[in-house]
């Protein structure tokens, strides 16, 4: 047989059967066409999203864009998708079948893929008999993932405003324990500010009071001044340690507003580049590329058919 292979003879046998084989890649050609179309293959329609992670942080080295392909790939969304669309149905797949899960998700895989770009941006692709079902199983697919990351952010934000709540609480008592002291030395010694009952003090001690010496009550100055000597240092402890709970108080009050505002803010966290459409054109199959293969193997089987058999004959 090697001799039909020369290039000389090979063109003579073609020519000597072209009829035969015009005729076989034309009916190959006529039925990759026929088996191609809507009666044997369901065709399927793509919708399509292209996404940017917004307002998310990193949990660990991972990029942004590989934290959002994992989010979309958990199977909590994947079971949201299934159960909100009816997928079982929509695949016509039994549930009494014994391992139905495993041709649901098999499926899934198929028909819906989640991947990177090269700008690392998220691409959604899903193809489905219905262009509409498509474009919908995108959206949904980008608002559950928004509910999802929405959900591990409050449930975060949830533990860090309790967690300042507490604090302030904390605060709060030992401010409240440093003025009920504060309060005791006014009461009990009649200490309440440090600078002035000191500059008060000193005048009734030099009798230098509005100038008269009468009215001075030389009594109460002489207790008020053995109580600075002994509780002085306390009083001004206590207003230092008042001074700077209240500091420390009012930016943790800050953190536990900012806490707070992420709890209750509605926000999205993706930036929708190229948004979904219900498309008017089949993805798949490409009839033109069915027919073409159709031809070239019938044209490539015939011709080793018509070289066997003119081996034969020789």
């Amino acid at each position: 047989m090697a001799k039909f292979f020369n290039s000389s003879e090979l063109l003579s046998l073609l020519d000597k059967w072209k009829v035969h084989l015009i005729i076989i890649v034309l009916v190959a050609a006529g039925l990759a066409a026929i088996f191609s179309g809507p009666t044997f293959i369901t065709p399927l329609y793509k919708s399509q999203a292209v996404l940017y992670p917004a307002n998310v942080e990193s949990y660990s080295e991972e990029s942004e864009t590989e934290q959002m392909l994992q989010l979309f790939n958990s199977q909590d969304i994947k079971d949201s998708i299934i159960n909100k669309y009816n997928l079982y149905d929509h695949y016509e797949i039994d549930k009494d079948y014994k391992y139905y899960k495993t041709i649901i998700y098999y499926e899934y895989s198929e028909k819906i893929s989640i991947g990177k770009t090269p700008y690392e941006a998220v691409s959604i692709e899903v193809l489905d008999k219905s262009p509409d079902t498509a474009a919908m199983i995108v959206n949904s697919l980008i608002k559950f993932y928004d509910k999802k990351v929405a959900r591990l952010h409050k449930t975060k934000y949830y533990e860090v405003a309790d967690m300042y709540r507490l604090q302030l609480e904390k605060k709060r008592h030992t401010i409240d324990s440093l003025k009920s002291i504060l309060q005791d030395l006014g009461e009990s010694y009649g200490i309440i500010e440090y600078n002035y009952q000191s500059q008060e003090i000193m005048k009734g001690v030099l009798g230098t009071y509005d100038g008269s010496v009468a009215k001075i009550n030389k009594k109460e100055v002489e207790r008020l001044k053995n109580n600075m000597e002994k509780y002085s240092g306390k009083l001004l402890e206590v207003v230092e340690m008042i001074q700077n709970e209240a500091s420390t108080y009012v930016l943790v009050k800050l953190d536990y507003e900012q806490a707070l505002r992420f709890i209750n803010a509605d926000m999205t966290y993706s930036n929708i580049v190229s948004t979904p459409y219900v498309s008017d054109k089949k993805e798949y199959p490409v009839r033109w590329i069915i027919v073409a293969i159709a031809m070239l193997a019938a044209f490539m089987f015939s011709s080793f058919v018509i070289m066997f058999l003119e081996n034969r004959k020789k």
